[in-house]
C-alpha cells in the first residue's frame, strides 16, 4: 500500500538490515546452543549408561599403549568416556599421586591416584576416592590409607584426561599435582601407561573406608536449553519490534495516529510520503 512505501527509504531499509542482521544473529547463536546441549546431553547419556552396565575389561574399552616407560598410550573414544570396566593388577604405592584441590560434598581435600601395574608391565591410574586434608588447612598433605598388597581388582569407569597439564612434583616420596593430566603424569612413571585414568566404584580386596568416590558430576544441559529459547525469543522480538515501529510510523502517515511523536524516545522519526 502506498502508506508504506516509506519503507523502501535508505533510512528504513537500513533499519531492516540492522534487524535481519541481528536477527540472523540470534538464531545462529540459539543452534550454536542448541549443539552444545545436544552434546552434553550424550555426555549425560554416557554417564547414566555407564552406571548401568556390566564391567568388560579395560582393553575393551581402552587402547593398550604401545611405548616405552614414561609413555601415555591412545586417549579413549569418545563414547566409550564413562564405560564401567574392570582389571586387575598390583598397586605400586611406591608412585601414588595426590592430587590437591579437588572438592567432594563442598569439602576441599586431595584426590588419591595409585597405579595399577598390569600382568605386562603397563599401568592404569586409579583414582581411589577422595580424602580431606590434614588438620591445618585444605592444602596440608593428608596420611593416605595403605594401598592393598598383592593381586587387586578394580571396577571403575574410564574418566579421560584433564586439560591444562600443570607442575607434578614429588614430596616426601610421592608426587603431587592440581590436575590429572594422564600424559604428564606418565612422565613421571617407569612404565607405558593408558591414556586415560579409572575412578574406582569398587574393589576386591575392599578400599578403605577413609576413600569417599569421587562422583561424575553432569553437565548442565538445562542451562542451554535456556540460552537456546533466549536466542530465538530475542530474534523473534527484534522482528516484531521493527514490524511494530513501520506500523506505527504507517498509521502516524495515515493521520490515524494523532498523538504527538517525542523525539527523545522515537528511534524512528517520521518520513514524508
Amino acid at each position: 500500500m502506498a502508506v508504506y512505501r516509506f519503507l523502501l527509504t535508505p533510512r528504513w531499509l537500513g533499519y531492516l538490515a540492522l534487524a535481519l542482521v541481528a536477527a540472523v544473529v540470534m538464531v545462529f547463536l540459539g543452534n550454536w546452543q542448541l549443539d552444545r546441549y545436544r552434546g552434553r546431553t550424550e555426555i549425560n547419556e554416557r554417564i547414566d549408561a555407564g552406571q548401568r552396565m556390566t564391567p568388560a575389561p579395560l582393553r575393551d574399552a581402552l587402547p593398550a599403549p604401545t611405548g616405552g616407560a614414561g609413555t601415555a598410550g591412545p586417549a579413549p573414544a569418545e563414547e566409550k568416556v564413562y564405560t564401567r570396566v574392570t582389571v586387575t593388577g598390583r598397586y605400586d604405592a611406591t608412585n601414588t599421586v595426590l592430587v590437591r584441590g579437588r572438592t567432594v560434598d563442598s569439602r576441599v581435600g586431595f584426590e588419591v591416584l595409585t597405579p595399577l601395574v598390569l600382568p605386562d608391565g603397563s599401568a592404569v591410574l586409579v583414582d581411589r576416592g577422595w580424602i580431606p586434608p590434614a588438620p591445618g588447612g585444605a592444602t596440608a598433605r593428608p596420611e593416605v590409607p595403605a594401598a592393598p598388597s598383592g593381586d587387586v581388582t578394580v571396577v571403575g569407569r574410564v574418566h579421560e584426561s584433564e586439560s591444562r597439564p600443570g607442575a607434578v612434583e614429588r614430596l616426601d616420596g610421592r608426587l603431587e599435582t592440581r590436575r590429572i593430566a594422564v600424559p604428564r603424569l606418565a612422565d613421571e612413571l617407569p612404565y607405558p601407561v593408558y591414556g586415560a585414568y579409572v575412578l574406582l566404584d569398587e574393589q576386591t580386596p575392599q578400599a578403605d573406608p577413609t576413600f569417599i568416590a569421587v562422583p561424575v558430576g553432569h553437565t548442565n544441559n538445562w542451562q542451554n536449553l535456556g540460552y537456546i529459547v533466549q536466542w530465538w525469543l530475542f530474534a523473534v522480538m527484534t522482528l516484531f519490534a521493527y514490524g511494530w515501529a513501520a506500523r506505527r510510523e504507517a498509521r502516524r502517515a495515515a493521520g490515524l495516529d494523532k498523538r504527538p511523536v517525542d523525539r527523545a524516545a522515537e528511534p524512528v522519526p517520521s518520513t514524508p510520503v
